[in-house]
């Protein structure tokens, strides 16, 4: 089976541009079309797509707002944020809402395409320019103290988050450790717990924040 995917975006040419290339590739598959934000959310109630690509600004309702329902009652659907704004406005309310990425229109097409893999994989897949804001975002809140936090982790948890904040995905954690992939998920949700964090994304930079990978 492919990967399903949902084209959310209110420009008619980027819309079919998208699907042309994307129908190109032979283990994914264009399951429908969406112009704003609304119809983005009733398709995926309907069609359940195992990804939308998701623009942020559109008519009726945005992308964020979209992704939040979505989110909240498919939570299950993965959401690539597909846009022309990388400024923190965007991306922070984009990450919050759920996306699982967040990407630049300008994104060469066999990067994309390794960005929908990686992100059905259980990665998160964020340009650079998003992972800068997000980081900035982290160090102008309140801190925690994050030393406190880790020291609550197991040795194993932490090498799970330093794997985590790689860029790996469950089973290439779980090969690496030698452990199965049940035990990864396993760890992966106590230590966000632990680590008050919501996902994976979070966890990441909490590890580049707190300089626990090189």
């Amino acid at each position: 089976m492919g990967i399903r995917i949902l084209i959310a975006d209110d420009h008619h040419v980027v819309r079919r541009g998208l699907a042309f290339f994307l129908k190109t590739q032979r283990d994914i598959e264009i399951i429908g079309e969406a112009g704003n934000g609304k119809e983005a959310v009733e398709l995926a109630r309907t069609l359940k797509p195992d990804l939308i690509l998701m623009d942020l600004v559109m008519p009726e309702m945005d992308g964020i707002e979209a992704t939040k329902i979505i989110k909240t009652e498919l939570p299950e659907i993965k959401i690539m944020m597909l846009t022309s704004f990388s400024d923190q406005d965007h991306v922070i309310p984009a990450l919050e809402a759920g996306a699982s990425g967040y990407q630049l229109k300008d994104i060469e097409p066999d990067e994309l395409i390794n960005c929908i893999k990686k992100i059905m994989s259980g990665e998160n897949q964020l340009h650079p320019k998003a992972t800068s804001h997000l980081l900035a975002n982290l160090s102008n809140k309140d801190k925690k103290d994050d030393n406190r936090l880790i020291s609550e982790l197991t040795k194993r948890e932490l090498d799970v988050l330093k794997e985590i904040a790689k860029g790996k995905s469950n089973k290439e954690i779980a090969s690496s450790l030698f452990i199965t992939e049940k035990t990864v998920k396993t760890h992966v949700s106590n230590l966000l717990a632990k680590l008050e964090l919501a996902d994976r994304t979070q966890a990441a930079l909490f590890a580049v924040k707190n300089q626990l990978v090189e």
